[in-house]
């Protein structure tokens, strides 16, 4: 069954997220980059808002989350995800590796939405999950070839697939 108040959160949520990645990425990248950033980010919101308003339209539809014991399981893997990502971002910093953090959290991120897919219902999250986690493995190698930091490269990745994947949410809700 598809809920439609859920794929228009996940648009809200994902929009919102990949605004926030684009904006990571403007650490430090290339000049050239920080227009198309800076696009993507506002694009990112404005998807995010169709997303909102779209949930506001659908919020008696009901939702996956509304099953038995479902809130209380994506409540534990979200807390789980923040403590990891937390964790390993304090432990980064501590080690003065502070240029890993946003591969990190792309990792934990990425991960989480695997045991998130049956929780919400939405198949479409191990693929996203597939896609976050390659980013983060790619990252750092690839930034390192490139003379590129890696916030850019983790940035630019993770907003892309959350912006497509809060596209692919509006249209579904559509």
């Amino acid at each position: 069954m598809q809920y439609l108040r859920d794929d228009a959160m996940t648009a809200l949520i994902f929009g919102f997220f990949a605004s926030m990645w684009f904006g990571w990425a403007q650490e430090k990248p290339p000049p050239s980059w920080r227009r198309w950033l800076a696009l993507s980010a506002i694009l990112s919101l404005v998807v995010g808002a169709a997303g909102s308003y779209l949930a506001w339209r659908h919020w008696g539809d009901g939702s996956a989350l509304s099953e038995p014991g479902a809130m209380r399981r994506y409540g534990i893997t979200v807390g789980v995800e923040f403590a990891l990502a937390g964790i390993g971002a304090a432990i980064l910093g501590m080690r003065k590796r502070q240029d890993l953090i946003a591969p990190w959290i792309c990792l934990v991120v990425g991960v989480h939405f695997a045991p998130l897919a049956p929780i919400l219902k939405n198949p479409m999250l191990y693929a996203l999950a597939a896609l976050m986690t390659v980013v983060a493995l790619v990252a750092v190698p690839l930034a390192r070839r490139r003379d590129l930091a890696p916030s850019a490269i983790t940035g630019v990745g993770a907003g892309a697939a959350l912006l497509v994947f809060a596209v692919v949410s509006v249209i579904s809700v559509l």
